[in-house]
């Protein structure tokens, strides 16, 4: 092994992050303010992700980092193209190696395309540690037998190339167990941190002027992907299930996505095209959920969706499936209510029972625990403390 290269009494290493695409979600900006904000005294940083994601942009404006772009690392499974970001991934990781120059290189992938390539990638070129953050894994309830069992299968392989797990909730942590994916002591809980500030912060009466909706008319609002995983279309039909008994009712959605249109097309085959707002992606998220009285997640499945936690700390009661990190954030009852995945029956009932004050919750009844749990520089300097511990498990000098 190389010796550490020590500057100014402090061991550096190299630490590549890679993502499959940096699409509008909790991993991707995660995963850039993680690498905006590595101790740089410790760190050097790059980032690889696949090109064509709504956040590409924002990667270059971080200072001091080194950021690739591949062509062919996607998302879908497409045999020849990911052969190809194989490749490329093993000469960037290599490359990356020598650059380190004797330092220690740390590789710390996220999402399940650039999780089994990256790790693969990482092994063949000699990292000397490997990370790899669940966000969510990329087998579900709703797959084929086959699928599942293909999938799995690739998480066992790459589990061999991983030394370390991250997980954004304990529920991904009892899948990967369960699952024979690793075993508990290999995995470690650091929530998916946000800027809770800003969510402190949020106005009610900016959202509404935002929304240019008055005070006293009923808002249920979310903010998502629109994509299969978050299931918009269940968004709409919980909607006009709550229309039809609460007539003045109004319906945001915020976000982007390959679904948009689609779902625009079903709030428009329903006659709701007048009740509905969709704003796309937005920077006023934390006014806006200060806005809404309820916030609607229909997912089918999940990770941990921060919107969650945002909505709560915004001062909105969450009505959501009760999917994988969602049940470890939602108290039933207490600040929210939670409903099997895609039973539209019983989100709008309790959507209702809400609005109309039949169910009264208060959102805020654990603002401060989740201010703390999810404190973003919190969330970097425990991923700081588990590559220090890696390193110096692996015997490198000055990683205490």
């Amino acid at each position: 092994m190389s010796e550490a290269v020590i500057r100014g009494g402090a061991s550096r290493a190299r630490v590549v992050h890679v993502i499959t695409m940096l699409e509008w979600g909790g991993a991707q900006e995660n995963t850039l303010y993680s690498v905006g904000h590595l101790d740089p005294g410790r760190y050097d940083r790059v980032l690889v992700a696949g090109k064509g994601g709504m956040l590409d942009g924002r990667a270059p404006g971080i200072p001091d980092l080194r950021v690739i772009f591949l062509e062919d690392l996607v998302r879908e499974v497409r045999p020849v193209r990911d052969a190809k970001a194989f490749l490329a991934l093993r000469s960037i990781l290599r490359e990356e190696k020598r650059l380190a120059g004797g330092n220690p290189l740390v590789v710390h992938t996220h999402s399940s395309k650039a999780g089994i390539l990256g790790r693969a990638s990482a092994r063949a070129a000699g990292a000397d540690a490997v990370v790899h953050s669940i966000h969510g894994f990329g087998f579900h309830d709703g797959q084929s037998v086959p699928t599942h069992a293909l999938f799995v299968g690739l998480e066992r392989m790459a589990a061999r190339w991983t030394d370390a797990f991250v997980a954004v909730s304990e529920e991904n942590i009892r899948t990967g167990v369960k699952e024979g994916i690793f075993r508990r002591e290999r995995c470690h809980l650091i929530r998916s941190g946000f800027d809770t500030a800003r969510f402190l912060a949020g106005s009610r009466v900016a959202g509404r002027k935002i929304l240019e909706i008055p005070e006293g008319i009923p808002v249920v609002g979310t903010v998502a992907v629109f994509k299969p995983q978050k299931a918009p279309l269940d968004f709409v039909e919980t909607a006009r299930h709550v229309a039809s008994e609460i007539p003045d009712s109004r319906f945001v959605m915020v976000g982007d996505g390959e679904m948009r249109e689609e779902t625009e097309r079903a709030v428009e085959a329903i006659g709701m095209s007048d009740r509905f707002s969709f704003l796309g992606w937005r920077p006023e998220i934390p006014d806006l959920m200060a806005a809404f009285d309820v916030f609607l997640l229909t997912s089918r499945w999940e990770g941990l969706p921060k919107v969650v936690p945002q909505a709560l700390i915004a001062g909105c009661p969450v009505v959501a499936t009760a999917v994988d990190g969602t049940r470890e954030i939602v108290d039933p009852g207490v600040d929210g209510v939670l409903a099997p995945p895609g039973d539209v029956g019983t989100l709008a009932r309790s959507v209702a029972d809400i609005l109309t004050g039949r169910l009264p919750l208060d959102a805020g009844t654990k603002r401060d625990r989740l201010v703390r749990e999810f404190d973003q520089d919190g969330m970097v300097r425990e991923q700081e403390r588990l590559y220090a511990e890696l390193l110096a498990g692996k015997g490198f000098p000055g990683w205490p």
